[in-house]
């Protein structure tokens, strides 16, 4: 699709392990439009996160197109593609990834810091991001006075604080009870939708992908079947 937002062509990802080959992803052909959320589904080993890293620039294909917004990844050096992920892509794992020893508000700041940014841009930035997600009084709490889900509301807060293009979700709820999972992903939709963000999300949870668009599902490095979905927004 000419207008999509992620174009990838005929992606192959091959490790060598010993004297063998492995084909985490076997010619992948996909097109992500702007403002759709996808979920990635299929057993372990079916290529479903090496597809998601693919796409964020977190590992090289061994051939293939990857072009996101008219940029092709696989050109970029090192360099280039952590200039490309801090202008247009956010995280959010299962683990938090929260630096312990950092409140709320620090963890948020953080790479906003790197970037050399005013503190008081930075700081201005991050207190929007957290009260976006709901934490607007736990800035000063450290990750070990927060429960889970708040945990998760910090580092969607950071995801989002950069005004990403396309949000990354690995397993996003994979830490949580049922109904906090529902509690995030109605956020993370929620202000998905609002800004117009592209998701892309790996999942195990079956329930979790009533909230995307179209769900790819994988087996042996390769996309089965695409299944449509209609999605009641709020």
């Amino acid at each position: 699709m000419e207008n999509a937002l992620i174009q990838v062509r005929d992606l192959t990802k091959i490790y060598q392990m010993g004297s063998e080959k492995v084909h985490a992803l076997d010619h992948v052909t996909l097109d992500i439009m702007r403002g759709e959320m996808v979920c990635l589904l299929g057993p372990s080993g079916s290529g479903k996160s090496t597809l998601l890293n693919s796409l964020a620039g977190l590992e090289r294909p061994t051939s293939g197109e990857i072009v996101i917004g008219g940029v092709h990844l696989e050109t970029l050096n090192e360099s280039q593609l952590t200039l490309f992920r801090s202008l247009n892509v956010g995280f959010v794992f299962q683990s938090y990834n929260l630096i312990p020893t950092l409140d709320a508000l620090e963890n948020v700041t953080f790479g906003l810091m790197l970037k050399g940014m005013p503190k008081k841009e930075y700081t201005e930035m991050a207190k929007e991001a957290l009260s976006l997600v709901g934490l607007g009084e736990r800035l000063h709490h450290r990750p070990n006075q927060l429960s889970g889900g708040q945990q998760q509301r910090v580092s969607i807060a950071r995801a989002l604080v950069g005004h990403p293009k396309i949000l990354f979700a690995d397993e996003p709820t994979g830490n949580l009870d049922t109904k906090t999972s529902y509690e995030v992903m109605d956020l993370i939709s929620g202000v998905a939708e609002k800004e117009n963000l592209t998701m892309i999300m790996v999942t195990h949870d079956e329930e979790m992908t009533e909230y995307a668009d179209r769900l790819y599902h994988m087996r042996d490095g390769q996309i089965e079947r695409i299944s449509h979905q209609e999605v009641e927004h709020a």
